[in-house]
């Protein structure tokens, strides 16, 4: 029998932080290219560590678009979070550029030809998760995980938080009663500081983060609230840690608290299904439990490198459910073309929208007027509603 009363714990990390510095200029020099061409492809993977940063990768796409450019984005991008100091500097950084032409043979797979539809980027398997547990439907954990370091960044960018550096990571235990998440065990936040204030200092500059991000009342014990548990946080970022896009996929996604399929978002164009079909399973979910066909939704979907079609679709409602998950299954693919192409048209990915999830999680976001992450639009509920009736 599951249990019902159980700790759970998630962790975020910050847009400081060596690894998400590298997803924010990968999603970059992605944005770049779809600007130019929305049917360009790309995969570039990012490298940071002291004052040197690495591009890597294939791409097809405008040759408008040199090397220098590259450059100069990546500087932006270290730049707009806020890297200037000795160590990482967005001005005084080496760069270098080692990006080539996308395989032939790669291309040859994904592209559309004669009777052929266009294929998947790539085999592999994706999942999507949606729950009550918040107002976005995200797992609690790493909704109030993202949010403490969300709130942050935003003190330090105003200045109003000039004590605070850019690499920070947060982690919330919450616990579970009957299944449902009731206050917080425990809170540990780190983050990087100035020189000249202390670990007592540095926790009450957290502090009224972690208060306004918890529901009134849910704050853990004193002795269960740590902040830098290791005393100090000065030397960050690239120079205490190298950074490599798309080592946060737990962030990226739920928490822990859904499975991956592990393939990671960042740095991919949408024909790649790691990143697209894993936002559709998340806005299937969404809508499903948005309809109110469930509490709890999982989506598993899976692709083979150059067919069209998924080789396989399962929802799980982990007993949740008013509907037979089978029947479900067979209405999601009415409603929704789940081929490579058909993910991108619906939710129109081939736009320049990815720079924005480099931080802070691709899910429980708002969706943006220019069509971010519309993957998180609750606009099939009534049509499911109908379907299902």
């Amino acid at each position: 029998m599951a249990r019902s009363n159980y700790l759970f714990t998630s962790e975020s990390v910050s847009e400081g932080h060596p690894d998400k510095i590298c997803d924010r200029i990968s999603d970059a020099i992605v944005d770049a290219f779809l600007t130019d061409d929305p049917e360009a492809r790309v995969a570039v993977e990012t490298l940071v560590t002291t004052n040197r940063i690495v591009l890597a990768g294939e791409v097809r796409g405008p040759e408008s678009i040199t090397n220098l450019e590259l450059e100069d984005i990546a500087r932006a991008c270290v730049r707009d979070i806020g890297y200037e100091q000795s160590g990482f500097h967005w001005r005084h950084a080496e760069v270098e550029v080692y990006v080539h032409a996308q395989s032939a043979d790669i291309a040859r797979g994904v592209d559309a030809a004669g009777n052929k539809d266009e294929g998947a980027g790539d085999q592999g398997l994706m999942f999507g998760h949606a729950c009550r547990e918040t107002d976005v439907l995200m797992p609690a954990p790493i909704y109030f995980s993202h949010n403490i370091l969300r709130k942050m960044a935003a003190a330090r960018h105003s200045g109003a938080e000039p004590y605070l550096g850019p690499d920070s990571k947060s982690q919330v235990t919450l616990q579970y009663e009957n299944n449902k998440p009731v206050r917080a065990a425990s809170v540990v936040v780190s983050t990087q500081h100035t020189e000249n204030v202390d670990q007592d200092e540095v926790r009450e500059i957290v502090r009224p983060y972690v208060l306004e991000v918890l529901p009134e009342g849910w704050m853990c014990p004193e002795e269960d609230f740590y902040v830098n548990p290791t005393g100090k946080f000065v030397i960050g970022g690239p120079d205490g840690d190298a950074g490599v896009t798309g080592r946060k996929i737990i962030v990226d996604t739920y928490g822990g608290a859904a499975p991956h399929g592990g393939g990671a978002f960042s740095g991919k164009d949408p024909t790649k299904v790691d990143r697209s079909a894993a936002y559709a399973s998340r806005y299937l979910a969404k809508n499903i439990v948005g309809a109110g066909l469930a509490d709890r939704c999982t989506i598993q979907v899976a692709y083979a490198i150059g067919v069209s079609k998924p080789l396989s679709l399962r929802v799980d409602l982990h007993g949740t459910g008013n509907v037979d998950e089978e029947k479900l299954e067979k209405i999601l693919q009415e409603v929704m073309d789940l081929s490579p192409r058909g993910i991108r048209e619906h939710l129109k990915l081939n736009r320049p929208i990815y720079a924005r999830t480099a931080a802070y999680g691709h899910f429980g976001r708002e969706p943006d007027d220019d069509g971010g992450f519309s993957w998180e639009r609750l606009d099939l509920v009534e049509q499911l509603q109908n379907a299902v009736a």
